[in-house]
């Protein structure tokens, strides 16, 4: 059974800093993708960045230039490091893996960011 598990989330200030880590458990044949998602208050889940099994990143464009996402494939696990946060990063991040054959979808517990102004 693969199991993914988010850890880092917190409270800082508006300019600080963040890392979040995913570690991820289980029998896995195959990664696709990895990617972060987030989801703030009262807004749906929307995707951050992306990391794919050749190491291929993207990023949404509110986080451009200030997060960047990194995966260790010898550990089987993926990093958000996030700079210059702002008020509107906050919301609930998400792990979640592409793999297999046929794809299947996986998904963390989610861990809490805030940022405060």
């Amino acid at each position: 059974q693969v199991q993914l598990e988010e850890s880092g989330g917190g409270l800082v200030q508006a300019g600080g800093s963040l890392r979040l880590s995913c570690r991820v458990s289980g029998q896995i044949l195959r990664i696709h993708q990895m990617a972060w998602h987030r989801q703030a208050p009262g807004k749906q889940r929307e995707l951050v960045a992306t990391v794919t099994s050749d190491g291929r990143t993207d990023y949404a464009v509110s986080v451009k230039g200030r997060f960047t996402i990194s995966r260790d494939n010898a550990k089987n696990t993926m990093s958000l490091q996030m700079n210059s946060l702002r008020p509107e990063d906050t919301g609930v991040y998400y792990c979640n893996l592409l793999a297999g054959v046929p794809t299947l979808y996986y998904w963390g517990q989610g861990t809490q960011v805030t940022v405060s102004s």
